[in-house]
């Protein structure tokens, strides 16, 4: 049997809504490796899906959302991507969302579900992400020019104040 309730919120994302539930704070969590650099777009990702991947992935890399282990999830948003946008252009080929079938039947055309399939799918990874405004709709992110590293603000102190 699965676990109940909603599925945990990422901590980096809680950390960045401010913590609204209140609920304890695990300070033990795995906290995967963030890379110094935005990480590439893995070769196997189709063409749309390495320019979002372009597009994104330096967004939640600063926001501290893209470790390590996070490469194989965004590749999958960016591959429903691909899929999404790659149906809706065959849709728009055809200029009609049905077809008639040999027997007289009329029928949606395949790249309707599939569409429909790989929007289901980047709504669901995007909501991992923050990426949805329901999802971010608490995200307070403070500016990095103000805000001042604690360590910095205390060693500034103790020479003020000449120890």
């Amino acid at each position: 049997m699965g676990s109940r309730g909603p599925a945990a919120k990422p901590s980096a994302l809680n950390a960045l809504q401010g913590n609204p539930g209140k609920r304890k704070v695990n300070n033990k969590e795995f906290k995967p490796p963030v890379d110094n650099d935005v990480p590439e777009p893995p070769p196997y990702l189709g063409k749309h899906a390495k320019k979002e991947w372009k597009r994104i992935a330096p967004i939640l890399h600063k926001a501290t959302l893209l470790t390590k282990c996070d490469i194989t999830m965004l590749s999958s948003y960016c591959q429903a991507y691909d899929r999404w946008l790659t149906a809706e252009k065959k849709l728009r080929a055809y200029e009609e969302l049905t077809y008639t079938s040999d027997k007289g039947n009329i029928l949606a055309r395949p790249e309707v579900g599939i569409a429909n399939k790989a929007m289901d799918d980047l709504l669901r990874y995007g909501r991992e992400f923050g990426l949805t405004p329901s999802s971010r709709r608490n995200l307070s992110i403070d500016d990095e020019e103000k805000t001042e590293d604690p360590f910095l603000t205390l060693i500034k102190g103790v020479k003020a104040s000449g120890r």
